[in-house]
This record gives structure tokens, sequence and C-alpha cells, in this order.
């Protein structure tokens, strides 16, 4: 990526990273150790059953597809990383543009937990939510330098790419990914749970939205790399935050992967390699994210 880390945030966040910071969080010191961000894996081409095991109607058709090779970041962009692409650059994100400009419509949306309740909406419009106050003013990411950084629109994510020589995945390329990453191939929700149920990933135990049992340590995000590697060596491509990738859903609309931590059985299942949903290009969210790709004759 270019330059160096900027030292006034960003030494800010790594300084803080140990703290706890997730509501519910079972330990924040884990996750990948700086040094190990930014690293880039290697996918081979290939074929792969895109749709495959699908459940929702926009899943299917299952379709057979070769996909060039290309490399991914292992895990998905951070706070620390996209600290130091603001600090560079001076950008401003769709969510600070809309904060700043006011109105009925301003503000990025921030989920709210419902527990306990039967009536409270689960998902509320925050004028003043973004990358660096995910849950609206007085809110900050002390302590999250390592969780994925989120309230970032497809605008943003493509921003954020193309500073780091890189670009947004396609869907099919994205897919192919996760498909060879599961620990078991045959079993589609592998990336999620184990085959005894236990999570492996960061998704909602629980009746969504009231009650969430916490078992795989969260609440909320996730520092990158809590869970582990899959099959090649990727982190969270299953759960934590949804990714955007660069395929079109429909009109005004991008496709975004992966679930998020939000996802639970009764609600989503969302958190598997087939699984798509559209959402608005200048959406954003306390529960999406992205990571990024580059063609692979540029990492050589």
């Amino acid at each position: 990526m270019n330059g160096r880390y900027a030292p006034a945030l960003v030494t800010l966040l790594l300084a803080a990273c140990g703290v706890p910071s997730s509501p519910g969080a079972a330990s924040a010191s884990c996750g990948l150790p700086a040094d190990k961000l930014d690293e880039f894996l290697t996918i081979p081409s290939g074929s792969f059953l895109k749709g495959r095991d699908a459940i929702y109607q926009e899943e299917a058709p299952a379709e057979t597809l070769h996909v060039e090779g290309f490399a991914i970041l292992s895990h998905e962009v951070t706070n620390t990383e996209f600290a130091r692409f603001v600090e560079e650059t001076g950008y401003v994100t769709d969510a600070e543009r809309s904060a700043a400009a006011g109105g009925e419509a301003a503000g990025s949306a921030v989920f709210l937990s419902a527990e306990g309740s039967i009536s409270q909406a689960p998902w509320k419009l925050v004028p003043g939510a973004t990358w660096k106050s995910p849950e609206g003013p007085g809110s900050n990411i002390d302590g999250r330098a390592l969780h994925p950084v989120v309230h970032i629109s497809l605008a943003d994510a493509r921003a954020y790419a193309d500073w780091a020589d890189g670009r947004l995945p396609t869907e099919v390329e994205w897919e192919y990914a996760a498909s060879l990453g599961l620990p078991e191939i045959n079993r589609s929700n592998s990336g999620a749970y184990d085959s005894d149920g236990n999570p492996v990933a960061n998704t909602w135990q629980g009746i969504f939205p009231f009650s969430n049992t916490a078992a795989d340590g969260f609440t909320g995000t996730s520092p990158v790399g809590c869970f582990g590697k899959d099959g090649i060596g990727a982190y969270d491509m299953i759960g934590n935050v949804w990714e955007w990738t660069d395929t079109p859903y429909g009109p005004g609309t991008h496709t975004i992967k992966g679930g998020s931590y939000l996802c639970a059985d009764n609600f989503c299942r969302r958190y598997r390699p087939a699984a798509r949903q559209p959402e608005e290009t200048d959406f954003s969210s306390n529960h999406i994210g992205f990571r990024i790709v580059r063609d692979t004759a540029t990492t050589e």
C-alpha cells in the first residue's frame, strides 16, 4: 500500500488496540498482529459452482463458472488502514458529507439492540454516525484499531481501493474465494458453524433481533482474524461485516457478500458463500465494510 502509517490517528488506534470495545466481547486481544495487516493471498485460476446449495431465490440458479486468478486481501480493511488512507489523502466519506449537509436524510444506519423489546425498531438513521464514530456522536474507535472499518459506501470503498493499488472484487471472485476457503466443501454453512453447531465466525446466536447469546464472544464487530484462517488463509470471509463487491445487483444497487454479525438462523442465514444481497450504492451502516483484491500480475 502507499506510504507509511500516518503518526497521529494511527498511533492512537494502535495504542488502544487492546482495550475492550465490542459490548459482550470475550477478548479484545484476539485478532491479527498489526504487522500481519495488508497481506494478500494468491487465488489460482479455476472453476466452481456459483450459487451452490441455494437457500434464497436470488442465489439461484447454480452454474459452473471459470475464474481467472487474482490476489485477495487476507482480511477486511480495518480502521487502522482506513485511518492511514484518510491521513494521507484527506478523504471525506459519504457518511461524513451527509452529516455535514444535515436534513432529514442525513446520517448513516446504526443497529440498535432490540433485546427485551417487541416494539423497538432495531435500525436507526443516525446523523453523525461515521467510520470514526460508529454509534453516532459521542462514540469513537478507541480500542477498535483492528476492527473492520464501517459506515463505508461503495464510493468510499472504491476510493480506498484505488489508493491501495487494488480494486473491489467482483461477486464471482468473492464467492469463488469464499467457496475455496470452506472448512467442509460439501457443507455450505461450515464457514459459520462447525459440525457440532459451534460458531466459527462472528454471527448472531439466538433469536434475531430480540436475543443474542453471544456464544461466539461478540455482539458487535470483532477484530479481524479472531476466528482463524479459512482454507485459503483468509479471515472473516463469513460474518463480521458484509463486504461490498463491484458487481451491480439492480438499478441503484450493488451486491454485498458474506453476511455480518447480525446474521442468525432465524433471520438472514446469509453466512454462506452463495448468499448475496442488494445494497443501495450510497448506503452505509455499522455492519458493512469491504476488502480489496489485486490482479495477480500486479502483485508479482
